[in-house]
C-alpha cells in the first residue's frame, strides 16, 4: 500500500512543540507518521501516543514507527475521543499535543476513497471507511435545505442553492454514484464566467460534503473543550488548519483561553474570577515558507497556531 504524505509545516511544528526527551506527547492525527517520526526522534524515556481513525494510515504508520518500539502507542479512534482514549492507557495529562487537520495526500490521491474532485471514484469521503454515512448518502438522501446548509456553512459556496437544485434534479433520474458525476452536476450549476476565476468549481462543495461526512468541525470543537485539562503546566498544543472555518474556531478558542474574562469592558477590574489558562505563542498564525509552498502546493492554505498552558 502506497501512503505518500508530505507533512506540512514539519519543522515549525517540532520547534513549537518544544519537545523534552522524557515527556509525553500526542499526535492526534497520525496520517503518514511524518510528524510522529520527528517527535519520536527526540524522545528518550518519553512516550508518544498516536491517534487516527483511518485503518490504512494506521497499518502503514505502524510499520514506519516500528523501530521506536515501546516509545510509541498507536490508537484507532477519532482525535475528539483523545481524552478517553488516553485514560484507557492510564494517561491523565500530557506535555504536548499536535493536530494536523488536513486530509492526507494518500486519501486525496487514492481514487477509491472518493475525496478528490481530480480523480473519478466512488462517492465516499469517509476518513474511517467503517463509518455508516458516506458522501453518497449526503448527496443522494439529504433534503434540499439540508444540502444548502452543508454547502453554505461548510463550503462557503455562493452557488449553494443552485448546486442543491441541480443535485436533486440529477438524482431523480438516477443516483449520483461517483465523484466524477458529482463534479459534472456542480459544474452545470455554476456560470462558466465564474468558473474561470474561482479555480476548480467543485472545490468548495467537496470540502463541505467531506466536513459533513466526517463531522470535522464538531470533532475540533469537542477536542478543544478537553485540551486545557489534558495539558500539563507549560505544555503546548499545535494545530494546523487548512480552511477559514477551522482556523476561526481555533483562533477564537485560543483567545478565550488566554483571556477568559467576561466582565464588561467598562469595569475597572475583573470581578468574574476567570483566570487566563496560558498564552498564544504566536499572535498571528505561522504559514509555510515560500520554498515549502512551491514544493508542496497543499501547504499553501496551512496555518499553524500554538498555545502554551500557564506554568
Amino acid at each position: 500500500m502506497e501512503f505518500n504524505h508530505k507533512s506540512v509545516l514539519l519543522d515549525e511544528c517540532i520547534e513549537n512543540l518544544d519537545i523534552t526527551p522524557s515527556c509525553i506527547y500526542v499526535d492526534g492525527t497520525l496520517g503518514g507518521a511524518g510528524h510522529s517520526g520527528e517527535i519520536l526522534k527526540r524522545l528518550t524515556t518519553g512516550h508518544l501516543y498516536c491517534i487516527d481513525r483511518d485503518g490504512d494510515a494506521i497499518e502503514v504508520a505502524a510499520q514506519r514507527l516500528k523501530k521506536y518500539g515501546e516509545r510509541v502507542t498507536i490508537i484507532k479512534d477519532t482525535y475528539s475521543n483523545m481524552r478517553s482514549a488516553l485514560l484507557s492507557y492510564g494517561v491523565t495529562s500530557v506535555d504536548g499535543i499536535l493536530l494536523d487537520l488536513g486530509v492526507s495526500s494518500y486519501q486525496l490521491d487514492e481514487a477509491g476513497r472518493g475525496f478528490s474532485y481530480m480523480h473519478d471514484g466512488p462517492l465516499d469521503m469517509r476518513m474511517n471507511p467503517e463509518d455508516k454515512i458516506s458522501a453518497y448518502e449526503v448527496v443522494n438522501t439529504y433534503e434540499r435545505q439540508e444540502l444548502i446548509r452543508v454547502l453554505k456553512d461548510y463550503g462557503e459556496e455562493p452557488f449553494a442553492k443552485n448546486i442543491a437544485a441541480h443535485i436533486i434534479k440529477r438524482r431523480e433520474e438516477a443516483p449520483i454514484e461517483t465523484t466524477g458525476q458529482l463534479c459534472e452536476v456542480i459544474k452545470a450549476a455554476i456560470p462558466m464566467k465564474v468558473q474561470k476565476t474561482l479555480g476548480h468549481p467543485a472545490k468548495r462543495s467537496f470540502q463541505a460534503i467531506r466536513i459533513e461526512v466526517n463531522g470535522e468541525l464538531n470533532e475540533l470543537e469537542h477536542v478543544l473543550d478537553d485540551i486545557p485539562d489534558m495539558l500539563n503546566p507549560g505544555g503546548r498544543v499545535c494545530i494546523i488548519t487548512f480552511h477559514s472555518l477551522e482556523d476561526r474556531i481555533v483562533k477564537n478558542k485560543f483567545k478565550e483561553w488566554e483571556d477568559p474574562c467576561t466582565c464588561p469592558k467598562s469595569f475597572p477590574v475583573c470581578v468574574c474570577g476567570k483566570k487566563s489558562l496560558g498564552r498564544q505563542v504566536n499572535k498571528k498564525p505561522i504559514i509555510a515558507s515560500k520554498e515549502e509552498m512551491e514544493e508542496n502546493t497543499r501547504s499553501q492554505s496551512a496555518k499553524l497556531r500554538v498555545f502554551e498552558k500557564a506554568k
